[in-house]
């Protein structure tokens, strides 16, 4: 599910790193949204980024 429909973008995964440089593993999870999108004239839900759905990659159904 944490996964964009349109543009592809997911989880990645990486380590916190603090002052005393001692490592903990950190997750970055996408603002992935369900949104009602009109798809080939057809209305459908889809898992979108926020940043397809301001730069106007998907187009939202009314």
């Amino acid at each position: 599910m944490a996964k964009c429909e349109v543009c592809g973008k997911s989880v990645l995964f990486g380590n916190s790193v603090s002052h005393s440089n001692k490592k903990t593993l950190k997750i970055w999870r996408p603002n992935i949204k369900r949104l009602r999108v009109m798809d080939g004239g057809r209305v459908v839900r889809k898992y979108v980024c926020t940043r397809c759905i301001r730069s106007g990659q998907v187009t939202k159904a009314v």
